[in-house]
C-alpha cells in the first residue's frame, strides 16, 4: 500500500471517495427514516426501501471500500488510535441494528420498534462520521 502514501493523489482521491460514500449512505438513510417517521406518507414505504436500499449499499461499499484502502495504507497508527477503534465499534452496532431492522421486517413496519431502530441508526451513523474526523486530532 505504500502506492497510496506515496502518490500526491491517492489518499485525497480515497478521502474524496470516502465522504461520497458516507453522503449517499446517509442521505439515503435519512430520506428512508423520514418515511418510517410518518413523513410523506403519499409515497409507498416498501417502493421507497427499494429505491433507498441499493443507495445505502453502494454508499456503505464505497465507504467501505475507501475506508479500507486508507485503513491498509496507516494501519499501525490507525489501530492506536481511539477515535478509530469507537469508530470500528459504531460501525459494528450500526450493522447489527440494520441487521436487526432487515430480520423483524422493520423496513415495512411503522411500529415504534421501527421508529426506535430508525433513529437509533441515525445517532450511530452520525456518532461515527465525527469519530472518523476525530481521528486526525487524536
Amino acid at each position: 500500500m505504500d502506492w497510496i502514501v506515496s502518490s500526491p493523489y491517492a489518499y485525497p482521491a480515497l478521502e474524496a471517495a470516502h465522504i461520497v460514500g458516507i453522503a449517499l449512505l446517509l442521505g439515503s438513510l435519512v430520506v428512508f427514516e423520514l418515511r418510517v417517521w410518518g413523513a410523506a406518507t403519499a409515497i409507498p414505504q416498501n417502493a421507497l426501501a427499494r429505491l433507498a436500499l441499493p443507495v445505502t449499499l453502494t454508499g456503505f461499499g464505497l465507504a467501505a471500500a475507501s475506508g479500507g484502502l486508507m485503513f491498509a495504507s496507516q494501519y499501525g497508527e490507525l489501530l492506536a488510535n481511539r477515535a478509530f477503534l469507537v469508530k470500528m465499534a459504531l460501525l459494528v452496532a450500526g450493522g447489527l441494528n440494520a441487521a436487526l431492522l432487515h430480520w423483524r421486517g422493520g423496513l415495512l413496519a411503522q411500529d415504534r420498534a421501527a421508529r426506535f431502530q430508525t433513529a437509533l441508526s441515525l445517532v450511530i451513523w452520525v456518532a461515527v462520521i465525527i469519530c472518523g474526523r476525530w481521528i486526525a486530532y487524536i
